[in-house]
């Protein structure tokens, strides 16, 4: 609500050394606003969908409202370390989700979900302490230039790589992907919906504002991030056509989904590279597009899921 007063920026002071910094334009407004839309499509939706139950329930909403706050924080960070502090919030809270229902079934889900968002968040905060120390800066404005200048780009290419397995941790990324088929069948279908329509692209915007600004021109970081994409892409969809369970089925699909958008992301990479500004924007376009989409469809899907 304080960036929409006309100003596109926030510092909110004295937390780390540097602060928090929001803001508000380009791609950060569009995800803010889709996760808005679906988190209130969503709650109205479970109103329905929990009407029948008694447990849990208000531990239940009140993280649906905390884990809301630290993705819109996610969404709207103008700098790697406040996206890493609002990330990390969102691992923790979202795990309610995966073992509401406290089955044998879900209890088994959910630690795997935070084993696997536990190391991702070191290895990520590994690659950003690297980051830092090879560019002098985390913010999103100034790492395109700093890049340019880095000493050593293996180095920062070594960040790069950390930062994606932590980011593509949470995307449902391979081979940090085993916790997405087996948290969907067991939470909630609300929680299932978030989870995959609004929570995987939080590690996909990751991913995708780190290609953007420090590793735009680096080939061989777009050929890593190709390769794990297409390999996410086939796996998911394989993994899909042997599922019996309808919301583990949709759940693969979503891993599907995530390798199309990371090949989006690559090519826009591997196209700056080459020096194709005009087929880079195509790139990013369909990215930011197919980002949306996905979003909005299997949110539905999942919402659907929970009706059947």
């Amino acid at each position: 609500l304080l960036l929409v007063r006309g100003e596109h920026s926030l510092q909110i002071t004295g937390i780390l050394n540097g602060g928090l910094w929001l803001q508000n334009q380009g791609l950060h407004t569009v995800y803010s606003l889709v996760t808005s839309l679906m988190w209130a499509g969503t709650t109205l939706f479970a109103r329905e969908y929990f009407a029948h139950e008694r447990e849990g329930l208000n531990r239940y909403w009140f993280f649906v409202l905390v884990t809301l706050g630290a993705t819109q924080g996610v969404m709207l960070s103008s700098d790697l370390m406040t996206a890493f502090v609002f990330f990390e919030i969102v691992s923790f809270t979202s795990f309610t989700w995966v073992i509401h229902e406290e089955t044998a079934e879900a209890i088994k889900a959910a630690y795997t979900y935070l084993f696997i968002a536990v190391i991702g968040g070191l290895v990520l905060f590994m690659g950003l302490a690297l980051l830092q120390h090879c560019l002098g800066t985390l913010d999103f404005e100034d790492l395109a230039a700093a890049a340019a200048r880095a000493e050593d780009p293996v180095l920062v290419r070594t960040a790069g790589v950390c930062i994606l397995f932590g980011f593509g941790a949470k995307a449902g990324m391979f081979p940090v992907h085993v916790w997405l088929p087996k948290a969907h069948p067991v939470a909630p279908s609300p929680g299932s919906a978030l989870l995959s329509g609004v929570l995987t692209k939080v590690g996909v915007y990751g991913i995708l504002m780190t290609s953007l600004q420090a590793l735009a021109g680096d080939a061989m970081f777009g050929r890593i991030v190709l390769i794990l994409g297409t390999i996410t892409m086939a796996l998911g969809a394989l993994m899909a056509l042997f599922s019996v369970n309808l919301k583990r089925t949709l759940a693969c699909s979503s891993m599907s989904q995530i390798g199309f958008i990371l090949v989006g992301i690559a090519m826009y990479v591997l196209l700056t590279a080459a020096g194709d500004a005009e087929g880079a924007g195509v790139a990013y376009s369909g990215t930011v597009l197919h980002m949306v989409n996905h979003s909005l469809i299997k949110l539905t899907l999942f919402m659907c899921a929970g009706e059947i």
